[in-house]
């Protein structure tokens, strides 16, 4: 209650003020009509898409998303993303089934910093899916990504480096990934290091009870982590 009360003083505030709201302040409103079904709230958001503003376009497009209204729910993505919006282009990229559209709308996502969509990219570019294959673009986008700090990204190209795909092989760095990919909790890459840990090499000595710790870890990452990656 307290938040809904938050939520239509801040409506009322604005409307009051005469100016525009942040992007902060129509994502609260938002989130007050897709959590609690506020239908205030939902209509000044419709109001403020209206208006032409890329983040209430966006964020009632994820409103219909939800409702699966993907026709409404599109346009509004893409109004928001002529704007500049990177999370609206990335949501046209998933919903694009089209993979040479797709990687369009990544890329303009990407280019904008975003690090879901520059990982979209690199896979689309990994697997020529829809579009001609290129390792070393696809190693280019998955750096984007894991600078951004996403975990997935910081495997896949510490597999690149480790094979040399797409990029020189440079073991080092692929170790350094691997392990920043595990710091990240990712499993896969906390499984890939206690394998290496269960023998050891060059770049990390033999521990197998850091080994064994790491491959419950990695189970427990498996169970808790589901929808994060």
């Amino acid at each position: 209650m307290k938040i809904r009360l938050a939520s239509a003083l801040l409506v009322a505030l604005l409307a009051g003020c005469g100016r525009a709201p942040l992007p902060a302040e129509i994502e609260a409103v938002s989130m007050d009509a897709s959590q609690r079904g506020d239908e205030a709230a939902e209509q000044r958001l419709q109001a403020w898409a209206a208006d032409g503003m890329p983040v209430a376009e966006r964020e009632l497009a994820l409103l219909y998303h939800k409702r699966h209204r993907d026709d409404p729910a599109r346009a509004l993505f893409q109004r928001a993303a002529r704007q500049g919006d990177a999370e609206a282009a990335f949501q046209l990229a998933e919903l694009e089934r089209d993979h040479a559209r797709a990687a369009q709308w990544y890329r303009q996502a990407a280019q904008l910093g975003h690090a879901k969509a520059a990982l979209g990219l690199a896979l689309l570019l990994k697997n020529g899916d829809g579009i001609p294959p290129d390792k070393a673009a696809a190693a280019h986008w998955l750096g984007v990504a894991a600078r951004a700090g996403d975990a997935h990204a910081m495997f896949l190209l510490s597999n690149a480096y480790a094979d040399g795909d797409g990029v020189p092989a440079d073991p080092r760095r692929a170790r350094d990934l691997l392990e920043r990919a595990a710091d990240s909790e990712y499993p896969a890459a906390i499984q890939e290091l206690a394998l290496v840990k269960q023998t050891g090499d060059g770049l990390t000595p033999k521990d197998a009870a850091e080994a064994d710790q790491l491959l419950k870890e990695a189970a427990e990452h498996r169970r808790s982590n589901a929808h994060r990656f």
